[in-house]
């Protein structure tokens, strides 16, 4: 078997993959960019394995004219940069010793014995210069029947770096098929190793989550998560109850972890997950509007017309009802609106606090008349 990518033929790629070849070193192709190829999914990264060691990689790039990054050297890695593409080139490895957050790895010359220190048969992949796949532990199957698996002892393989548990869910809800349901093994390796997650740092934890929220539909491994407990250690007090209606009412122009996030609420969500100010205080954002009074189209006006779209679905998932009928008429309505006074028209007769009241209280009077009120009717209702 063959992949047949854009990406394989680039001149940028080729340069890369004869420096090394050249060179007398195998290269591969691996991991994301090879499943992605056969499931006809997009490729963002490209990686790559080779049998011979960093230094001999950065010799083989340079005498080539490409630039070579020591990125993480100390474990394998080199960023050989060609036609400014990045692709990440990493020595065959097998694990020494694990603590369940960081591995020792030493090089090997093996494919197969890189394979195995991979977490999932469908990540252990690889694939020739010319496109021929090569598969060590015969993840084409699972991958034909999108079944996630871990290789060898789901359990040894968890406790080698315990952000696996939270990654088998997450390939899962990308890639696996919600009709098979979830890999037994799997499962009771997971339920008996999931305080190991408490020794992560909540950053690994929060991008993991993040992640799997942005899959198309995450809902059936968030309700297994919760299942099993595993919801509970990553967010605590979290209901996933709104997530799948949500993920229902979702157009495909607004799937947003934010979004879900918001549906799943929990307690100090940005400590618990290290989310960025911005992400924090966007989910806090759509909650409080989900939960708050202001109508669909009060919303777009005074925010936009995205985040009255997201607040709306939020507002129906949680409340288990049906979005308003005239939604998008409100919203268009609402992003359209243009307050018609501003502070100098209601001057010198307000000044100062009394001045921002008496605006405000204008506005409102504006938004109830569904922006309708003119500006003579507004300024008129002041001078009474």
């Amino acid at each position: 078997m063959k992949i047949d990518q854009p990406w394989l033929h680039a001149s940028s790629t080729r340069r890369v993959c004869d420096a090394l070849s050249d060179a007398g070193a195998e290269i591969y192709f691996v991991g994301g960019c090879v499943r992605n190829a056969l499931l006809g999914a997009d490729v963002s990264d490209l990686d790559l394995s080779t049998n011979v060691v960093p230094q001999a990689v950065i010799a083989a790039a340079e005498g080539a004219g490409l630039k070579a990054i020591p990125t993480g050297i100390d474990h394998g890695t080199v960023t050989v940069v060609a036609e400014g593409v990045p692709h990440e080139i990493t020595t065959f490895r097998k694990d020494v010793a694990t603590d369940g957050r960081r591995a020792v790895v030493a090089f090997a010359t093996d494919i197969a014995e890189d394979a195995r220190r991979r977490d999932f048969t469908i990540n252990a992949l690889y694939a020739r210069p010319d496109g021929e796949v090569v598969d060590p532990l015969g993840g084409l199957g699972d991958l034909r029947a999108r079944r996630v698996r871990f290789i060898g002892q789901a359990r040894n393989r968890i406790k080698e770096d315990y952000l696996r548990i939270l990654r088998y869910f997450r390939f899962h809800s990308w890639y696996g098929d919600v009709g098979l349901g979830f890999d037994p093994e799997a499962l009771a390796a997971i339920s008996e190793t999931q305080e190991g997650l408490d020794q992560l740092s909540r950053e690994r934890v929060g991008a993991e989550m993040v992640k799997l929220l942005r899959a198309p539909d995450p809902a059936p491994s968030i309700a297994t998560m919760r299942q099993i407990g595993v919801l509970g250690h990553v967010l605590p007090g979290a209901d996933d109850r709104a997530l799948a209606p949500l993920i229902h009412l979702e157009g495909q122009s607004d799937v947003a972890a934010e979004t879900r996030l918001a549906a799943l609420g929990g307690e100090d969500l940005q400590n618990a997950l290290r989310l960025s100010k911005a992400m924090s205080a966007r989910v806090s954002l759509l909650r409080d509007l989900a939960e708050g009074l202001q109508g669909p189209a009060e919303i777009a006006y005074r925010h936009d017309a995205v985040t009255a779209y997201q607040a709306a679905r939020l507002r129906a998932a949680l409340l288990e009802m049906p979005v308003p009928a005239k939604l998008d008429t409100d919203i268009v309505r609402g992003a359209a609106a243009r307050f018609p006074l501003n502070a100098t028209d209601l001057m010198p007769k307000f000044q100062g606090a009394e001045l921002g009241r008496a605006l405000k209280a204008l506005e409102a009077e504006w938004i109830s008349s569904g922006f309708s009120a003119s500006r003579e009717t507004l300024l008129c209702s002041v001078r009474q």
